[in-house]
């Protein structure tokens, strides 16, 4: 790797292209040259490619690229850079097989190494690529006018040769200087009774005063000592130094996120109605839903990412295969042979618990039988064809019993009952009702339709309708000039892969309490489930107790933009899918949501939305029983190396820090610190915020870095968004997240929490 190897870059089938790649020597940089410049041996860093941005390397043809071009290349020369992010996969075909596995193997290890990095390696190494970027010109210095510094007096200090320029040693030392951790070492002095170290009780005091901790100080105190204190002999005397302060906060030990809750800690056997469910919406689309592309790689990369429940939207396509793609428009096709397929690898490499197939049906009986097929064939054993023990279900089976199952939620004919009974039927298809159903146009004739119909109501209002007190027409969508129930076939051998999602309509509550089975799952938009929220929400967190509900955005969010999820869990449902390619607010708080309880991707509604007898109304939580307000203090202390959001040579982060709450509408808050002018290495707030909590078993909270901005939008720096219930108290830092849900180390905030019970 450090040698170099030449290397097929594969962007399609038809684009196949030599390229240099080669290892730095910092063995953390990835650069490639084109062909005109092979003879030269100078990487030239067209496309640097930095490991820590691989999520993953997969092996063989396990791309749509790499598939294309299987008759062409054996698979044992073919392997994949995943990036994290949005970014684009990198398709690579070695020369041979040796040369795959060489890079294949020392890019796992490099990985490893950086993912097995103590803090204080992630800060020298974050150091010297600082360094290295700053060097505009590659001498290995640095001069003033590069580092656009903010305090000259530093530069001066550090700069011992006097030679106006900073060599490795130098910038080391002033970047030391100018990241000095005064906060940290405050909160250390305050404990330590010599101002040195923190003997062991001093420790203690800190674990039970500073980070509120009440059980079993004296072990945990013991404890940290040996995993953080770089000192053998502060070891031997069981004390802490400084350094070792600053690397148990800066550990996983020492962030807001409990690491216990980061494990699977819930209880996997109850109802599958009882959990919410990580999931996804039009899952094959990267983009809009207009004109994106549908690829496979949307499931690979939702399921990567402990989603649970995906959506394939099916459709007639040629030679009898169905097709996947967004109906009535201009998105592209991918095979539902090749869905399938992704689904069956990747269901379960993150987590072993049950995956849902949402299937959105519009093919005709005999590609519906393809389907079926497909299913049976590909997956096999993975797919779930009968009830658990075989015998007629009383109720859902729980993620547990579920392990390594793949359940199809599609329409289905008749009930589970009749499947035990002896009464099913044995056509080879029936009719299902479809409920409303819009036109069978496509987008340019929907449109003009719809052009038409506006056109024709503006006469109406502006000629017909003359006078002030007549009532003017609104416009509706044409959806209400065509029948709205329709009946679709629908085959056996497809409806017999569904047994505990069957696709039903929602009439309304107080019939679904009456007729519905506990089988049968209802899907509603985003405004239909708001509207049912507001009048009704008592009976939407009642009815959630007893069977799957599935909640999909708007069809007027063709940019693939997403709702807040947090009001649809209020209401206790499951099956709150988001388009997982567009990063934002409800992509955030996605994350954060199924971040705890191991990233399963199933998390445990609280008690009071999974019993029947309990009543719960999301609009007033006061009412219910054991309601327990707590009261939420965040001191926002100080940020640490945030990024430059705009690359413009002289840009400096004024950043401010905003806290939102996301939970009942009476939880809904947000407020923020100051703004810091022009220094994102080292900010100080001290800034206080107060949170009234109603119902913190539902609560999350987002932390928002921003670049504060006089005259336009604050752009964003970085974020960062867990369940209320998952927060330590204490000095916490937070290790900061990208827009797209990436991590952006050494950034992050030093903060104290406090959570207490009000009256």
């Amino acid at each position: 790797m450090l040698v170099g190897t030449i290397m097929r870059k594969i962007k399609s089938r038809t684009w196949k292209k030599q390229r240099y790649f080669k290892l730095q020597d910092d063995c953390m940089t990835i650069w490639y040259k084109s062909k005109k410049l092979f003879p030269s041996l100078i990487c030239v860093p067209l496309f640097p490619v930095s490991v820590s941005d691989v999520e993953a390397i997969r092996e063989g043809h396990q791309s749509e690229v790499l598939l294309s071009i299987a008759d062409e290349f054996p698979a044992d020369r073919c392997f994949t850079l995943v990036f994290r992010g949005r970014r684009g996969n990198l398709d690579l075909v070695a020369e041979s097989a040796e040369e795959a596995q060489s890079w294949i193997r020392g890019i796992r290890k490099l990985m490893e190494n950086l993912e097995n990095m103590g803090q204080r390696e992630r800060l020298d190494q974050w150091i010297g690529d600082w360094f290295r970027k700053a060097d505009k010109n590659n001498d290995g210095r640095m001069n003033f006018r590069e580092h656009h510094a903010r305090l000259f007096s530093f530069f001066q200090m550090a700069d011992r040769s006097q030679s106006g320029t900073l060599e490795d040693d130098e910038f080391v030392l002033f970047y030391k200087m100018l990241t000095q951790r005064e906060d940290v070492l405050r909160v250390f002095q305050q404990f330590s009774l010599d101002g040195q170290t923190l003997s062991q009780s001093d420790l203690e005091d800190f674990l039970r005063d500073g980070q509120l901790e009440g059980d079993n100080v004296q072990q945990h105190a013991e404890t940290l000592i040996q995993r953080y204190e770089p000192s053998d002999t502060a070891k031997l005397l069981n004390a802490m130094t400084f350094d070792g302060f600053l690397m148990y906060l800066g550990s996983s030990e020492g962030s807001i996120f409990n690491p216990r809750w980061r494990e699977i800690f819930q209880d996997m056997s109850q109802p599958l109605c009882h959990y919410f469910i990580s999931s996804s919406h039009n899952t094959y689309l990267m983009e809009d839903q207009l004109r994106g592309q549908s690829s496979v790689e949307g499931y690979i990369r939702a399921l990567s990412r402990g989603c649970r429940c995906v959506e394939v939207d099916c459709w007639d396509g040629a030679n009898g295969e169905p097709i996947v793609y967004h109906g009535h428009t201009f998105t592209s096709r991918i095979l539902f042979k090749d869905v399938v397929t992704a689904v069956g690898n990747y269901a379960f490499k993150v987590s072993e618990y049950p995956v849902i197939l949402s299937m959105e049906n519009h093919c005709s009986v005999e590609q519906q039988r393809v389907m079926a097929r497909h299913l049976n064939q590909i997956l096999g054993n993975k797919l779930l064809k009968s009830t658990l023990d075989g015998k007629a279900a009383v109720g859902l089976p729980s993620p547990e019993d579920l392990k390594g199952k793949i359940l199809l939620k599609a329409k289905k004919l008749g009930g589970l009952e009749e499947s035990f009974s002896g009464t099913a039927d044995d056509s080879q298809t029936g009719e299902v009702s479809s409920g409303k159903s819009p036109p069978s146009y496509n987008l340019k004739d929907y449109s003009r339709l719809c052009l038409c119909v506006r056109l024709l109501v503006s006469y109406l209002n502006n000629i017909v309708f003359e006078s002030p007190h007549s009532q003017k027409l609104t416009f509706i969508s044409p959806v209400f000039l065509f029948p709205q129930k329709s009946k679709q076939r629908l085959s056996k051998e497809l409806s017999d892969c569904v047994v505990y999602c069957k696709s039903v309509h929602f009439s309304n509550f107080k019939h679904s309490h009456i007729h519905s089975k506990f089988y049968e799952v209802a899907s509603f938009t985003e405004s239909k489930a708001r509207r049912h929220l507001r009048d009704t929400g008592g009976e939407f967190v009642h009815h959630n107790c007893r069977q799957l509900t599935r909640v999909y955005p708007s069809g007027f969010r063709t940019d693939s933009s997403n709702f807040n999820p947090q009001e649809m869990w209020n209401a206790g449902c499951q099956i709150v899918a988001l388009n997982f390619q567009t990063a934002g607010e409800g992509m955030d708080l996605n994350d954060g949501m199924f971040r705890q309880n191991g990233g399963c991707g199933y998390v445990l509604k609280p008690g009071f939305m999974r019993e029947a007898e309990k009543t719960f109304d999301p609009e007033t939580p006061q009412k219910r029983d054991g309601y327990q307000p707590v009261a939420l203090t965040i001191q926002v202390i100080s940020g640490q190396q945030l990024p430059k959001v705009n690359i413009k040579e002289d840009s400096i982060v004024d950043p401010l820090v905003r806290v939102e709450i996301y939970g009942v509408p009476l939880d809904q808050n947000r407020q923020e610190t100051r703004y810091i002018d022009n220094n994102g290495f080292n900010p100080v707030w001290y800034d206080t915020l107060r949170f009234t909590v109603h119902a913190p078993e539902l609560a999350m909270v987002r932390f928002v870095v921003e670049d504060y901005d006089k005259t336009s939008k604050n752009d964003f720096v970085g974020q960062y968004a867990l369940p209320l219930r998952c927060m330590q108290q204490g000095y916490r830092h937070i290790h900061l997240l990208s827009k797209d849900g990436t991590s952006i180390p050494p950034s992050s905030l030093f903060v104290h929490i406090r959570i207490t019970e009000l009256e």
